[in-house]
């Protein structure tokens, strides 16, 4: 063999290893890069939520996506979040749930693209519950809720009582982010309250020569008064015709709110000497009693055309109302009488359940 013919083949073996060569590398290449834009990297089959509650490293979000259940590949998510510069994670709330690549993921938690919170409120509450419901959804605590309800600078420059600030809660389900403070949480259901109370009927408060706190006073007796939504208009209706005759307004829920309890009243809860007690104080209480609903705010805005005066708690369920004391004794002596029955039928079942309990035990 000559030594042309012995460089030529050289030249083709070294051809062959280096094409051997690129093709290997552009193989590996081209798998990694699969690997780092597929779609399928992690896999969250059932929804996982998680909140980091201060700036996060990798090791922190590998050892929450294994706690949330989470299929990924830890060396190769390692390596992802080195190629692609994604280390640290702000904090925040975030929900995973489905496929997402490795660049998908990491940029999320690492420009902190939270996924909100669902905060509900619910009408006719106290403000500690509602104080607990929302710090418990949040990262920030009650007493720094509290501190922004009772924000005594604030209340003097909007010119409202605590009371008023809380009836202006309105309940609602709100998309909050969970890094929000407190303050954020405050304006941002006020600016709802605004938009769905202020805007919309602040004309009829006018034509009917209230105010908003007046409007939410009233409200707030409706909303602990009502059984249904269908009665707030005719309760609303009562109680306006009994302050236009400057009648006492004689609602039950503002003596609820002077004992402290939702619960059935006793004779001596009457004679309680409170600025909201309805039955000794003439017109509506000082405040609102809880933070109504936004159909017990229109039922105290828009209020039914009747001349009941007097209302009852009924049987089946809802109120009897009435126009005359006299009708309202009748009503008043039927719903008594069906207390008493459901009091000895509960009587008697508690009766009969010792018995069966007490010849249990003999046996």
């Amino acid at each position: 063999m000559n030594l042309n013919r012995l460089l030529s083949i050289k030249k083709t073996e070294l051809s062959i290893s280096v094409l051997s060569f690129v093709l290997i590398m552009f193989a590996v290449l081209s798998s990694r890069t699969s690997r780092l834009t597929s779609e399928y990297a992690i896999s969250c089959k059932e929804k996982c939520e998680f909140v980091f509650k201060e700036q996060a490293n990798l090791e922190k979000l590998i050892t929450e996506l294994k706690t949330k259940g989470a299929e990924f590949n830890k060396e190769q998510l390692e390596w992802a979040s080195g190629l692609l510069g994604w280390k640290r994670f702000q904090r925040g709330r975030y929900i995973l749930e489905g496929d997402y690549s490795y660049n998908a993921l990491l940029s999320k938690l690492a420009r902190g693209i939270q996924d909100p919170v669902s905060v509900t409120i619910l009408p006719g509450l106290t403000k500690e519950r509602l104080i607990q419901r929302i710090a418990k959804e949040l990262h920030f605590t009650e007493t720094e809720m509290k501190a922004v309800l009772e924000d005594t600078v604030y209340l003097a420059e909007q010119e409202m009582s605590e009371q008023d600030l809380f009836a202006r809660m309105l309940p609602e389900t709100y998309l909050i982010y969970w890094t929000k403070d407190a303050e954020d949480v405050r304006k941002k259901i006020l600016r709802e309250f605004e938009r769905l109370v202020v805007d919309k009927y602040a004309n009829q408060a006018q034509e009917l020569n209230i105010s908003i706190d007046e409007a939410l006073i009233m409200a707030s007796i409706i909303e602990w008064e009502a059984a249904n939504t269908e009665e707030k208009p005719t309760i609303s209706g009562l109680y306006w015709n009994r302050l236009n005759r400057r009648m006492p307004l004689q609602a039950d829920p503002t003596v609820n709110y002077v004992v402290g309890e939702r619960r059935r009243l006793l004779f001596e809860d009457y004679q309680i000497d409170h600025p909201y007690n309805t039955y000794i104080h003439q017109g509506l209480p000082p405040g609102p009693i809880t933070n109504p609903s936004l159909s017990s705010i229109k039922a105290a805005l828009f209020p039914e055309e009747h001349d009941f005066l007097y209302m009852v708690a009924s049987p089946e369920g809802g109120h009897v109302f009435s126009e005359t004391f006299e009708q309202h004794k009748i009503e008043s002596e039927r719903w008594r009488k069906w207390l008493r029955q459901q009091y000895r039928i509960k009587k008697q079942q508690e009766e009969k359940a010792q018995s069966e309990k007490e010849t249990e035990t003999r046996l």
